[in-house]
């Protein structure tokens, strides 16, 4: 244990390092300048000051005021003083100061009392690092059960790709389109990644799907349709019963990503805020990236041609903020789908 001794007397400086040498294990380190000691403090941890409250260049007071930084961080100090003015002491402790020793300094006192103090430095020591212990403990398991939460999602994702052919590089690029709406929407940097790795569930539902409807290279009919349509509701069954976050946001994207600004869409006919935010912005993304790739039923569309459509729809079929987001983004768009394209496949530029 280090120990910091500030007076400017001589002979005192001397009797309390002599002192000190009584305790095992506490090195001394001594100053007749205040000023030449807060410099020394300002660059060097110590376990105890011992501060002389009445000085020339700097009293006690002002000197614990000039040492700054967060009270809880400082190390324990004893004042020593001849003044029996209680004022002092008290604002002595107002400013930072732990104990009190009245001079002349009794030496059973004043070893009792740095005993007592640097035991409960060490004690305050070891708490503080097992609470950085727990704190780190805690980051890794949050960490360990994020990355599960993750690779759920991922292994759900390559279930749902052995039926859907709309899947593979689709849910890459519109899961990235979705984290970049986010982001220009203000939305914290948690949040983003949320979405980022919950968006890819929103198709999951389609597991459910038959293949005649799921794989059908045409349009569908009105009755297939309605069977496509509950795609929606059989991902949200899927997801809803986790407890895990990111699963929970994957099922309420998985259940509003098909619903529409102005109420026409499913499968609740939910409207405007009504409708999830994630939802929202995952059906901005969802639909771009559906227009500019090719499906076993259509062609893949120009990115003039799916951006138009946007825009005209922005405010029916689409959030108007979700929209201008991506379309202030568009460089970071353009570059997410170079980085994503299908293998073996070019899409309408």
């Amino acid at each position: 244990m280090k120990v910091v001794i500030v007076d400017d007397t001589h002979i005192n400086l001397v009797l309390m390092s002599r002192l000190m040498e009584k305790l095992p294990g506490v090195e001394t380190v001594a100053f007749q300048s205040a000023h030449e000691a807060l410099a020394w403090c300002r660059e060097h941890p110590c376990d105890l000051l011992v501060l002389d409250y009445l000085m020339p260049d700097l009293n006690g007071l002002d000197f614990i005021a000039a040492l700054g930084g967060d009270a809880r961080e400082r190390p324990p100090v004893l004042m020593v003083t001849a003044s029996q003015d209680v004022d002092i002491r008290h604002r002595a402790l107002e400013n930072g100061a732990n104990d009190f020793l009245i001079k002349p300094i009794d030496k059973v006192e004043f070893l009792a009392r740095i005993r007592n103090m640097l035991e409960l430095r060490r004690a305050t020591l070891a708490l503080q690092s097992r609470a950085s212990w727990l704190a780190s403990e805690v980051g890794k398991a949050t960490a360990e059960l994020r990355a599960r939460e993750q690779e759920t999602i991922l292994l759900l994702c390559r279930a749902s790709e052995y039926r859907d052919p709309e899947t593979g590089a689709h849910i890459q690029r519109m899961a990235h389109y979705s984290c970049l709406i986010a982001a220009e929407l203000g939305l914290s940097n948690q949040e983003q990644e949320c979405i980022l790795n919950a968006a890819p569930m929103h198709d999951i539902g389609k597991v459910g799907t038959p293949d005649h409807i799921l794989l059908k290279p045409g349009r569908l009919t009105p009755d297939e349709m309605d069977i496509m349509r509950q795609h929606a509701a059989i991902g949200y069954n899927i997801l809803k019963a986790s407890e895990a976050g990111m699963l929970q946001l994957a099922a309420v994207i998985a259940h509003t990503h098909h619903e529409r600004f102005d109420g026409q869409g499913y499968p609740n006919g939910l409207a405007g805020e009504a409708i999830a935010l994630a939802g929202r912005i995952v059906a901005v993304a969802d639909v771009f990236d559906a227009l500019t790739s090719v499906r076993p039923y259509k062609q893949a569309w120009t990115l003039d041609a799916a951006r138009t459509y946007l825009l005209d729809n922005s405010g029916s079929h689409f959030d108007p903020r979700c929209v201008d987001a991506l379309m202030r983004r568009w460089p970071a768009v353009l570059e997410i789908r170079a980085r994503f394209c299908d293998a073996g496949r070019q899409d309408a530029a």
